[in-house]
């Protein structure tokens, strides 16, 4: 066998052997057995290393297994005991499994790093293990919506770091366990904010023991139990509480005077109990939204003078509470007030609403009391009142209307409108978006616990929370185009349900990964919806059929080629040693002979991230003259900062202005940097690229040397930081630049390059507004092999990153394209892609009427570029960057064609492409000359993927 093709086959060997061993082989091996049983696995799943062969939803750290992300994966089986064997196991969350059964093994106790364990909405049951209470580390804890029986483990009194506990919505059984002698108990959880118990068959009284001044607790959900005895007073010592909920229970007894201790309390349910003696007086809970007192014994009593002091106050549910007397008029002019139910008490009197009542009224129920007169206002009432069972109603008869029940509403209450648009026939069970658009959205819904509102009917909260949605998803970079809430109702539990429906982005249908991503902001809470709406709520996720992933290779090639590496690396195992041996005595040989001529000899490729850099040009300069020129990294010259470290303006002995980029010692970021810009900026000229001078590589420095841009970043010009006025003109000027640059990398340059960072933070501008594209560290060249189909980690800026990039992780010169137009919609804004929580694609698309002028853009153009006279070209400007911005790659134009249309539209302006710029920034109206600009700053986050931070506390 001919000697090259024997080491080709050797380093292939090598190479295959290498990755199969990514995984720790414990994990492995732990995984696969744990998952062996489960039906409906992922196709990523066929390999044989979890962490290398990028399982969904498996999340790996120097080899070992640390998370398990994977809600709605549509699993079915049980979690058996071989889940302990894995000891870094940080993150487990299986949420919205259904399928998922069976007990939860007392091994779990063994999993000692476990800090979010998370089964919400699963097929759970049997008790749940006392081991549990040995995970130290758990912040989070959410066992509910599940058939969990038996008794609350007063072991997770031993969690002292736990945040988040809510086993709701299960069939526990017994007392609520307190600390006793050696025994632990849920008093001792000081650090925890939730308590969430609800819908269970606790019974017994509420411990005493159970409440302190220590806690803070924010919120404590005991409905719908069986608890018996009184409310303890200690509950009034929680003084950071805002959600109290013992409704549905079988509480008696007086309720304790220091209630009213509850100052940050907005909502409070005790409704549905036995409750005796006098009506709490609760003066000075100023935040209270909501309050349900209904059905319960108290003792007859006035109405409660209390009554118009709650200023906050929405909604009020007091029937069947023995409230005697007249409602003061002044109580129905509480500015926030919805809501009144007072049925089947013995109000009497006369019922007046006054004149200045709340605009927010909607109902005033007074059913079955004693009233027997209404003094109308004179002006007009549009809400309901009922007197239905008053005197009032027997002497007038059943003419006036509010002597009739009102209909029940079979109507919609809500469902989100369609956005100007025709809703299209969507076939194979797809659904028309609120953009029309038809696809297969992820549905679920929210059951919210508490809610500061009572207005089913006011779209206003609904809307506010599809645009905190909304906001949420694209801050996230998650793949949503939009969300769509309908049919708003309360249960019996009084929960309101809301059905959610989440539409992809850019294709028909999620992935895996999205409907996972999508799935874990609602399991782990990391989505925190409207304050002033909205309070604690649980997520159900519906089963989602039409996961678009394509099957990967087969189980069959997968095992054939690990059993082929494992085989070959017995094989060749003695030959590598002596090849090994070999090389190490060729390299020291190497390295000798390169010491002193080679700047990088002491390149360390593990810490640096690479090889050598190879080099063509740049020149190697020294530690001592940076430091000379820079006056030792002088304050004075330091004119930038970001992730990769500082940017220093330096002068040379003749005179010329340079921008020294130095990494922070350490910088992970900086050693991929500094090699990626050094090999491609050495190799790059173009009068629309920054240039890289040289680079500095000794006394553990790392340092890249370009020439200086003085006029900032466009991004400083459109935000006025610089003081430079762009008009249309000049815009255009910089547009072409940008273009010109972009074109050139990916046409011109040997070998062509993918930017992957286009931003108005990466194009600068010279001291005549020539654009430079600037920034390297993330961009990527391009062999001929590799030209027009790479797959790489996703990385970008959030806003303008690729969607089709960020779906299918398949890299194209098209994603640069899609970022650039992004980069024309900033320069005809001025606005940055997210701004308060709207994506300025999404902004123009949406406002776009091509039969008017401007295409209705007015509002949303920036007024500095003139528009007291339609410019000229902006239109067809538009046109083109929204090509740009298609969702397939495959319908966006080249940059080449991009920088051909821009030639055109200046012509068409009456602008000649080819003509210098101004003679000097000072026709350019610089109002910040003698500044220290920052054009190398990086104030803008690169996206690297994963998912949301599980550590994002909730409320």
């Amino acid at each position: 066998m001919d000697s090259a093709i024997w080491f080709l086959l050797l380093a292939s060997f090598v190479q295959i052997y290498i990755i199969a061993a990514t995984t720790n082989a414990g994990d492995a091996t732990a995984l696969k057995s744990l998952v062996n049983g489960w039906e409906n696995v992922p196709h990523s799943w066929e390999g044989e290393d979890p962490c290398g062969d990028g399982w969904v939803g498996i999340g790996c750290t120097d080899s070992r297994l640390t998370s398990m992300t994977l809600p709605n994966m549509n699993f079915a089986g049980q979690l058996t005991g071989d889940i302990a064997a894995l000891s870094e196991l940080q993150q487990l969350d299986l949420s919205y499994n259904t399928g998922l059964t069976g007990p939860l093994p007392t091994s779990i106790g063994n999993l000692k790093k476990l800090t979010n364990l998370i089964l919400v909405g699963c097929g759970f049951n049997g008790p749940i293990p006392d081991t549990i209470g040995s995970l130290l580390q758990l912040r989070f804890l959410s066992l509910n919506s599940n058939g969990f029986t038996g008794p609350i483990p007063p072991s997770i009194g031993n969690l002292s770091n736990l945040y988040w506990l809510d086993l709701a919505d299960n069939q526990l059984e017994g007392s609520i366990p307190v600390s006793n002698g050696s025994t632990p108990g849920l008093d001792m959880l000081n650090n925890t904010k939730h308590f969430h118990f609800g819908k269970n068959k606790l019974s017994g009284q509420v411990p005493s023991k159970l409440f302190s001044s220590d806690m803070t607790l924010i919120h404590v959900l005991f409905e719908s139990n069986k608890l018996s005895g009184s409310l303890p007073s200690t509950l009034g010592l929680v003084k950071t509480l805002e959600v109290v909920r013992f409704d549905n229970n079988s509480l008696n007894g007086h309720l304790p005077l220091n209630l009213n201790n509850l100052t940050s309390v907005h909502d409070l349910f005790l409704s549905n109990n036995k409750l005796t003696g006098p009506l709490p007086d609760l003066t000075g809970m100023n935040s209270l939204n909501t309050l349900y007192l209904s059905n319960n014994t108290f003792d007859t009593s006035d109405v409660p003078s209390w009554f118009t002091a709650l200023r906050s106050l929405t909604t009020l549910m007091m029937d069947d509470t023995h409230v005697r007397g007249q409602i003061p008029a002044t109580f129905f002019k509480l500015p926030n007030l919805q809501t009144v139910v007072l049925k089947g008490n013995q109000l009497n009197g006369t019922l007046d609403i006054g004149s200045g009542f709340s605009s927010r009224l909607q109902t005033i129920d007074l059913q079955n009391n004693l009233i027997s007169d209404f003094n109308r206002n004179t002006g007009t009432i549009n809400f309901k009142i009922i007197l239905v069972g008053n005197p009032v109603c027997q002497e007038t008869g059943t003419r006036e209307p509010y002597c009739i029940l009102p209909p029940s509403n079979s109507l919609p209450l809500y469902s989100t409108p369609r956005k100007n648009c025709q809703p299209y026939t969507c076939g194979q069970g797809q659904i028309s978006s609120p953009i029309c658009r038809c696809a297969y959205p992820y549905t679920g819904t929210l059951f919210f616990r508490a809610l500061n509102f009572s207005d089913l009917t006011d779209s206003t909260p609904y809307e506010t929370l599809e645009q905190s949605l909304m906001t949420f998803f694209q801050s996230h970079q998650l793949p949503v185009d939009t969300v769509s809430l309908s049919n708003p109702r309360m249960d019996s539990f009084e929960y309101l349900l809301l059905k959610l429906g989440v539409f992809p982005y850019g294709q028909d249908s999620f992935n895996r990964t999205a409907i996972s991503m999508i799935a874990f902001v609602f399991s782990n809470q990391t989505f925190k919806p409207p304050k002033e709406f909205f309070g604690p709520y649980v997520f159900g996720g519906d089963n989602y059929e039409h996961f678009s992933d394509q099957p990967a290779k087969s189980t069959k090639s997968s095992v054939a080629i690990t059993i082929g590496a494992a085989a070959g690396a017995s094989v060749l195992f003695l030959l590598l040693v002596l090849a090994g041996i070999y090389a190490y005595r060729q390299k020291k040989k190497a390295e000798r002979a390169t010491k002193g001529s080679n700047p990088f000899a002491h390149w360390d490729s593990k810490k640096s991230s690479g090889s050598i850099p190879q080099l063509k040009g740049a020149r190697s300069f020294s530690f001592e003259e940076l430091k000379k020129y820079t006056n030792n990294f002088s304050e004075a010259n330091d004119i930038g900062s970001g992730g990769y470290g500082k940017v220093y303006r330096g002068t040379l002995p003749t005179g010329e202005l340079i921008a020294i980029k130095r990494a922070q010692q350490g910088s992970v970021q900086g050693g991929l940097e500094f090699k990626t810009e050094i090999e491609l900026l050495s190799r790059v000229h173009h009068k629309n690229v920054v240039s890289l001078l040289g680079f500095c590589f000794e006394q553990g420095e790392q340092m890249l040397i370009y020439e200086y841009v003085p006029n900032g970043s466009l991004s400083e010009s459109l935000s006025g930081k610089s003081g430079i006025r762009l008009d249309w003109a000049r815009r255009l000027k910089i547009a072409l630049g940008a273009a010109r640059g972009l074109a050139y990398l990916h046409e011109l340059a040997n070998p062509p390059i993918i930017h992957r960072d286009i931003k108005s933070t990466n194009i600068l501008l010279d001291e005549r507004l020539n654009a430079k594209v600037a920034d390297f560290g993330l961009s990527k060249p391009m062999g001929d092999s590799e030209k027009g189909h790479v797959t790489t980690q996703v990385k970008g800026t959030m806003g303008y990153l690729d969607p089709e990039y960020y779906m299918t992780q398949q890299l194209t010169e098209k994603s640069d394209v899609y970022s650039y137009g992004v980069l024309m919609l900033e320069i005809i804004t001025a606005r940055k892609p997210i701004e308060r929580g709207k994506y300025i694609v999404r902004e123009v698309r949406m406002s776009m009427d091509k039969t008017k002028s401007l295409y209705n853009l007015q509002e949303i153009l920036d007024q500095t570029i003139g528009l007291g006279t339609t410019p000229k070209g902006l239109e067809q400007f538009v046109d083109l960057a929204m090509r740009c911005v298609e969702e397939s790659g495959a319908d966006r134009p080249p940059m080449s064609e991009v920088l051909k249309e821009i030639e055109d539209i200046m012509q068409l302006a009456g602008m000649n492409p080819n003509a210098e710029s101004a003679s000097s920034s000072a026709t350019y109206e610089n109002a910040t000359k003698g500044a220290n600009l920052h054009p190398y700053s990086d104030e803008s986050f690169a996206y690297s993927g994963g998912f949301p931070s599980s550590n994002i506390e909730p409320y």
